[in-house]
C-alpha cells in the first residue's frame, strides 16, 4: 500500500514538470530552431503576408519546419474536395515556440492542397496576444497559434495551440464533424 501511495504522489509531482515545461519537449519529427544570435530579432506584429516569413530571422525555423514535416497522404485526399468555400483566420505570435511548429505544417498542408491563401488571414500577435488594431476584439483568444476556420463568415471550428492528432487529421475532422473539440473547450 506504502509503494502504491510513493508511486501516485511521484506521478503528482512529476506531472506538472511536464506539463510548465511541454514547449521544451518534442514528441514528433517538428523542430523548433532558436533564431540566431548573429540576427537582431523582431516579431511580426498584425495582419501580414505568409511571404514575411520568408526573411530573417523567422525563415530559419518557417524553412525547417515546413520541410521537416510529412503530410499524410491518405488524409490530405479526403481534404481537398472539403476546403470550398473555407475561410481561415490564423493568430500566431512569431515568438511562440508551437507558432513555429505549426504555422510550417499548416502552410505545408495549404500548399499541397493548392488552396487559395487569399482565404487566410494571418495574424501576428504580441507576447501579450494583442495587435495594433485590436483584431484580437471578440475572437476569444486563449493561446497561440489559434486556427479559425469559417464557412459564409461563420465560425465553424478552431484548432487552439496544438493538434490533438496531426494539423490535417484535426482539420479534417473540423471540415467533416461536429465533434472537434480543442484542448480548451470545456
Amino acid at each position: 500500500m506504502k509503494k502504491n501511495s510513493k508511486i501516485i504522489i511521484a506521478i503528482i509531482i512529476v506531472s506538472p514538470i511536464f506539463w510548465i515545461f511541454q514547449d521544451l519537449i518534442t514528441f514528433n519529427d517538428s523542430k523548433i530552431i532558436e533564431n540566431s544570435e548573429s540576427e537582431e530579432y523582431t516579431d511580426i506584429i498584425g495582419l501580414f503576408d505568409r511571404k514575411e516569413l520568408s526573411n530573417n530571422p523567422h525563415s530559419e525555423w518557417f524553412n525547417q519546419n515546413y520541410s521537416d514535416y510529412n503530410l499524410d497522404q491518405e488524409t490530405l485526399d479526403k481534404l481537398k474536395p472539403l476546403f470550398k468555400d473555407i475561410e481561415i483566420t490564423v493568430f500566431m505570435g512569431t515568438w511562440c515556440s508551437d507558432s513555429r511548429k505549426e504555422i510550417p505544417v499548416f502552410y505545408k498542408l495549404i500548399d499541397k492542397l493548392n488552396f487559395s491563401e487569399e482565404s487566410i488571414e494571418l495574424i501576428g500577435m504580441t507576447l501579450e496576444k494583442t495587435t495594433p488594431d485590436s483584431l484580437e476584439f471578440n475572437q476569444n483568444l486563449i493561446n497561440v497559434p489559434t486556427f479559425i476556420f469559417k464557412k459564409d463568415g461563420k465560425e465553424i471550428n478552431r484548432i487552439v495551440e496544438f493538434p490533438l492528432e496531426t494539423i490535417e487529421k484535426d482539420i479534417l475532422e473540423i471540415l467533416t464533424t461536429n465533434n472537434y473539440q480543442n484542448p480548451y473547450d470545456f
